[in-house]
C-alpha cells in the first residue's frame, strides 16, 4: 500500500510512458518532474534514472511542527499519510543523497512515531461503548500494533455484555443433545458376525 504512494521525480532520461495495469505513467523528458507510484520511482532510481523530489510533509519543518503539535495535544492525532513510517524509510533506504537534512528528518521521524505510540497506549485505557472505537489520523503502522488489543479489549466487552439466558440456553441445548445420544445408546444392537 505504501509504494503505491504517488511521489514526484526528476527523470535524467528521455522514455515513452510506461503502461501497467495500474495506469500509464511518464513520459519521461529530463528534468521535467512528474509523478509515479513510490514503487516505480524507486526501481528507476535503483537504475540511476531519476532524483527524487520529497514529499512536502518530509522537510524539517513540517516535520518539527507535527512533532509540536503531536506533543502538545495529547488526544489528537496530527494529519499524515497513512503510510508516512513506510514512505519515510523507503526514501531513506533508496533515495538519501535526495533528502535535504536527511538526517534530522530520519529523527523527527522517529520522534513522531514514539510520540504517537504514546499517545496510542494512553488513549486505550479509554474505551467507552463496545461498537467501535474511532481514531482519526492514525497510521497504519500504529493501527497493526494496536489491533490485536483492541480486538480482544472488543471481543471481552462484547462477551460481559451479552444477556445470561443465552448461557441457560446453550446448557439446556447441550443437555438435550447428551440425552439424545444417550437414547440412540439403548438401542438394541445387532450381534457381530462370525469370520
Amino acid at each position: 500500500m505504501a509504494e503505491d504512494e504517488m511521489v514526484e521525480i526528476v527523470p535524467n532520461m528521455n522514455m515513452d510512458p510506461l503502461n501497467f495495469i495500474t495506469g500509464d505513467f511518464g513520459r519521461f523528458v529530463p528534468q521535467i518532474p512528474t509523478q509515479v507510484p513510490l514503487w516505480l520511482a524507486v526501481a528507476l532510481k535503483r537504475r540511476g534514472k531519476c532524483t527524487f523530489r520529497p514529499p512536502p510533509w518530509l522537510s524539517v519543518d513540517n516535520l518539527t511542527q507535527v512533532l509540536e503539535a503531536e506533543r502538545e495535544t495529547p488526544s489528537k492525532f496530527q494529519a499524515l499519510p497513512f503510510s508516512y513510517v513506510e514512505i519515510a524509510r523507503l526514501l531513506f533506504d533508496h533515495a538519501r543523497d535526495d533528502i535535504p537534512d536527511m538526517y534530522m528528518v530520519r529523527s523527527l521521524v522517529e520522534d513522531i512515531r514514539d510520540v504517537r505510540l504514546h499517545k496510542l497506549e494512553t488513549s486505550l485505557g479509554s474505551f467507552e461503548g463496545t461498537s467501535a472505537v474511532k481514531m482519526p489520523n492514525v497510521s497504519a503502522m500504529e493501527v497493526n500494533l494496536v489491533r490485536p488489543f483492541v480486538r480482544r479489549a472488543l471481543e471481552a466487552f462484547y462477551n460481559h455484555d451479552k444477556p445470561e439466558p443465552d448461557a441457560d440456553r446453550d446448557t439446556r441445548s447441550s443437555s438435550s443433545s447428551r440425552q439424545t445420544r444417550e437414547a440412540n445408546n439403548n438401542e438394541p444392537r445387532r450381534p457381530l458376525r462370525q469370520r
